[in-house]
C-alpha cells in the first residue's frame, strides 16, 4: 500500500481518535459533573462523531466504526481489503485516544469510569444487550445508508448520522451506552482493562450491521449504489 492509499485508513485512524476522545471524554468529565449529565453525554457523542465524519467523509467516506464498515463491505461497497485496513485504522484510534485520556485527564476520574468504557445496566440481560445494541446500531447504519452512500440525495456532511446516534444515547445509554461501536468500546476497555460486557458491543453491532447492509443492498439501494467505490 503506497502514501496515497494509506490516506483513507489514516483519515479512519484520526477520525475514530477524535470521536473516542470527545465520546469517552464527556464520560469520564461527567463523573466530576461538567459534562450535562445523560444530555451532555448524547451531545458530546453526537457532535463529536457528526464533526469526524464530515472531517473525513471526502478522504475515506467517513466510517469511524467497524460496523460500518462491516455492512457496506457486506452491501458491495468497499472490498475486503479496505475492510481490513479501516478496521485496524478504526481499533488503533480508539486505542490511542483512550491513551490520551489516560494521560491527560484526571487520574482518579479515569479511575473511577474505567477511561470511559461503556457499562451495560444491571437490570438488562446479556441478550437483551445484544438486541438493543444491534437494533440502535441497525438505525446507525441506515443513516448511513440513506444520507451517505444513497445516491442523488442531498449530503448532509454525517450530522444525520450524529443526530441518529444522539437519539439513540438518549433512548438507550442508561441502558447499554448505547455504543453501536465496536472501536469505541474496545479502544478504553483495553486501556482500563474493564472487559465488562465487551461481547455486546462486538455481537449486536455486528448483527445490526448486517441486517441493515442486507435490507438496503438487496431492497432499498438501486443497482448503481452497490458497486465498489
Amino acid at each position: 500500500m503506497n502514501s496515497q492509499q494509506l490516506r483513507a485508513p489514516i483519515a479512519e485512524f484520526v477520525g475514530t481518535a477524535l470521536f473516542v476522545f470527545l465520546g469517552a471524554g464527556s464520560v469520564v468529565t461527567n463523573a466530576a459533573g461538567a459534562a450535562g449529565g445523560a444530555v451532555g453525554l448524547a451531545l458530546a457523542h453526537g457532535f463529536a462523531l457528526a464533526i469526524a465524519i464530515t472531517i473525513t467523509l471526502p478522504i475515506s467516506g467517513g466510517h469511524i466504526n467497524p460496523a460500518v464498515s462491516l455492512a457496506l463491505w457486506l452491501a458491495g461497497k468497499i472490498d475486503a481489503a479496505r475492510l481490513g485496513w479501516y478496521v485496524l485504522a478504526q481499533l488503533l484510534g480508539a486505542i490511542v485516544a483512550a491513551l490520551l485520556i489516560k494521560l491527560l485527564f484526571p487520574a482518579s476520574l479515569v479511575r473511577i469510569m474505567s477511561v470511559g468504557t461503556p457499562q451495560i445496566s444491571g437490570s438488562v440481560s446479556l441478550f437483551g444487550a445484544i438486541a438493543l445494541e444491534a437494533l440502535f446500531t441497525f438505525f446507525l447504519v441506515s443513516a448511513v445508508f440513506g444520507t451517505i452512500v444513497m445516491p442523488r440525495t442531498p449530503q448532509f456532511g454525517g450530522f444525520a448520522v450524529g443526530l441518529s446516534v444522539l437519539v439513540c444515547v438518549f433512548v438507550g445509554g442508561g441502558l447499554t451506552g448505547a455504543v453501536m461501536n465496536p472501536a469505541r468500546a474496545f479502544g478504553p476497555a483495553l486501556v482500563s482493562m474493564d472487559w465488562h460486557g465487551q461481547v455486546v458491543y462486538w455481537i449486536g453491532p455486528g448483527l445490526g450491521a448486517a441486517g441493515a447492509a442486507a435490507l438496503w443492498r438487496y431492497v432499498l439501494l438501486p443497482k448503481d449504489a452497490t458497486q465498489l467505490t
